[in-house]
Order: structure tokens, then C-alpha cells, then sequence
């Protein structure tokens, strides 16, 4: 069942904010039940939801691909699209800009969209528009970068930015929790992101679970260039380091570079997001690079499998309570060498 474009705001709204409700729309249409499929509060547990159903278009907006981890997100929505024989996908041109992307989820309510799936330049930003959808009746799958109101968004998937942060420093207090002295640096991105933020806590509140802190710390701008220089600074500035946290492998193509420069090999470093080319050199075993911390490039690709069992009226096989949760947060385990092999088949290029 594709969802009807007269669903009232109040539905909506409750499906985006209650578990509870949400079995009440996502529960209306099941995939093809399996033998051991059982009825509960929302809706009937399947194993077919991958078989093909009804037709469904689905908008998808996204950023510029001006950066290797968006880059892929991109690439990942639209390749998980052309599996389904039932998708029609539209996609709109990337961008950084946030009135540009308004009219873009404005254009796909007007055109009769089944569901939007929108990664937002900035989600304050969008809310508003993402509001204006759900009220036509267009549930919105809100990736990465959260609205400002729980109305904007059926669902909402995102990696784990606090959690990142925590694993990078779990693994750092497991290197050398045992050294109370141990000199810690961190490479950060845009400190006045959200994001940013959430990963400098979650390290902090880590190290702190083994007496350890951060001595020196500094803030690039997720670019190669920014990377390198900041972390030319902090080379300076630190004549003794035993580990490094960088936010970002796509500006550890610089950070990585400065080091080289400077001759350091003193430390250990942690990544973050998981990049092909981070895992490549920690797969080396001949770079301070040791472990990055993921963060799922797989983001859009995941709402466009949501979106579609949301606008067919399916549920989700694997819960008890069987409706499309109302929020998704995934994973950040850190790759080493020891399972790298298992991370870098479906790692993003830098």
C-alpha cells in the first residue's frame, strides 16, 4: 500500500513521535509473511519485505559531493535504489545551499513524491520544509544531520558522532590507560558543528574513564589542506605525543602528511570514518595510522530502504515491535588491523 497523500498532519506527526502510533500506519501493509512470522502490536513480523511490491517514488536531496564521506553517501542512496525494481528514484543536483534545497523538497511535494529522503545542509534550515512535506502527506526520512522538531520526520537515521568519540578514546584508554602521563592530542573538524562537538565529548568522557585527557588540541575543516595545517601547529607545538585522535580521514590525507613531513613517529594515531584509504594504510602496518573509528557512509542508503517500507505500508522484520523505528542511530566500531579486512570492501575513497 503506498501511503496516501491525505494522511492527516496529527497521523503523521504521532508516527514521527511515537513508536506506538507508528504501528498504526507502518503496520498497515506487511511484506510476504514467512513461516515463522508472528502478529504484534505493529504490524505482522515478515521476511519478505525485499520482495518487489507496490511502485513507490522517492525524492532524495543531498549535499555536494565536495568532500569523500559525502561523496559516498550520495553514491550509496542511488546505488541501493537501482536494487529495487519498485523504486523510482528522483534525485536533486547536491548542494550547500540551504534555500536551494528547500525548493528542491518543495518541488518533490509538488510532484506527487511517495516519500523524500533528506540529508540536510542544515537541518534548522530545512525543518520548516521537512514540516511542510509531512503535512502534505510525504513522510520525510531524515538523515545525518537532525531537524530542529521531531514533526519534521517519520524517521530519522544517524551515525553516532558521541559514540565515535567514545570509541576513539576507549581505544586509546586500552593502549595506554596504564600511563597517567601519557600525552593525548586530538584533531578536530568545524568546532562550531554539532557533530564536532558531540565527538570531542564523547573522547573526553572516555579518556576521563581512565584518567587520561586531551594536551593538545586543534580544529581543521574536514579538507586535506586544513588537516595539514593545522596539524603542522600542533607538531610545533608538542615536542612529545603518545596518541592522536584526527575527527576526520578525509582531512587525515593532510594530517597524515604533515606528520610524514616532520618526521614524527613517536605516536599512535586514531582516525575517524572509515575511509579506504585509512584502512589501506592501517592495513600496512608501516603507518602511525593504527585504528579509525566508523562512521557509516551507508546513512541515505539506509533511509532509501525506509522510505520505501514506509511508503508501502511494510514493517520491519527484526523487532518485536515490527514498525519502521521513529529514530536509528548506528554503530562506531573501530577498524584495526585485526578487522580491517572485514570494514574495507564497503570502505569510502578519500
Amino acid at each position: 500500500m503506498v501511503v496516501s497523500r491525505t494522511v492527516s498532519r496529527k497521523l503523521l506527526i504521532a508516527a514521527g513521535a511515537s513508536l506506538a502510533t507508528v504501528g498504526l500506519l507502518a503496520g498497515c501493509a506487511a511484506g510476504t509473511p514467512t513461516d515463522t512470522g508472528t502478529e504484534t502490536g505493529g504490524g505482522e513480523s515478515t521476511g519478505g519485505n525485499d520482495e518487489t511490491g507496490d511502485t513507490v517514488v522517492i525524492g532524495f536531496s543531498g549535499p555536494a559531493a565536495d568532500h569523500g564521506w559525502l561523496g559516498a553517501i550520495n553514491s550509496a542512496a542511488i546505488a541501493e535504489a537501482a536494487k529495487y525494481p519498485d523504486i523510482e528514484l528522483k534525485v536533486a543536483e547536491g548542494t550547500n545551499d540551504a534555500n536551494l534545497q528547500i525548493s528542491q523538497v518543495e518541488t518533490f511535494v509538488n510532484e506527487g513524491v511517495d516519500a523524500i529522503v533528506l540529508l540536510p545542509t542544515d537541518g534548522a534550515a530545512l525543518t520548516e520544509a521537512a514540516i511542510a512535506a509531512m503535512e502534505a502527506g510525504v513522510p520525510v526520512v531524515n538523515v545525518d544531520r537532525e531537524f530542529s522538531s521531531p514533526f519534521a520526520a517519520r524517521t530519522t537515521i544517524l551515525g553516532d558522532n558521541y559514540g565515535m568519540g567514545v570509541s576513539a578514546g576507549t581505544y586509546i584508554c586500552e593502549q595506554l590507560g596504564d600511563n597517567p602521563d601519557a600525552v593525548i592530542a586530538e584533531i578536530a573538524g568545524i568546532d562550531s558543528l554539532p557533530l564536532t562537538q558531540d565527538r570531542t565529548q564523547g573522547f573526553n568522557d572516555a579518556l576521563a574513564d581512565c584518567g587520561l585527557s586531551v594536551s593538545n588540541r586543534v580544529a581543521a575543516d574536514f579538507t586535506v589542506a586544513g588537516g595539514e595545517a593545522v596539524t603542522s601547529q600542533l607538531l610545533s607545538a608538542a615536542p612529545q605525543i603518545d596518541a592522536i585522535w584526527n575527527h576526520d580521514d578525509d582531512q587525515g590525507i593532510g594530517v597524515l602528511a604533515a606528520i610524514a613531513a616532520a618526521g614524527r613517529d613517536e605516536f599512535f594515531m586514531v582516525g575517524g570514518a572509515g575511509s579506504a584509504n585509512a584502512m589501506r594504510e592501517i592495513q600496512s602496518g608501516e603507518s602511525v595510522l593504527q585504528a579509525t573509528v566508523i562512521y557509516p557512509s551507508t546513512q541515505a542508503a539506509d533511509g532509501i530502504r525506509l522510505a520505501r517500507l514506509i511508503a508501502q505500508g511494510k514493517v520491519m522484520s527484526d523487532l518485536v515491535e515490527a514498525a519502521v523505528p521513529a529514530r536509528i542511530v548506528l554503530y562506531a566500531p573501530v577498524v584495526t588491523a585485526e578487522n580491517v579486512e572485514e570494514f574495507l570492501p564497503t570502505a569510502f575513497e578519500s
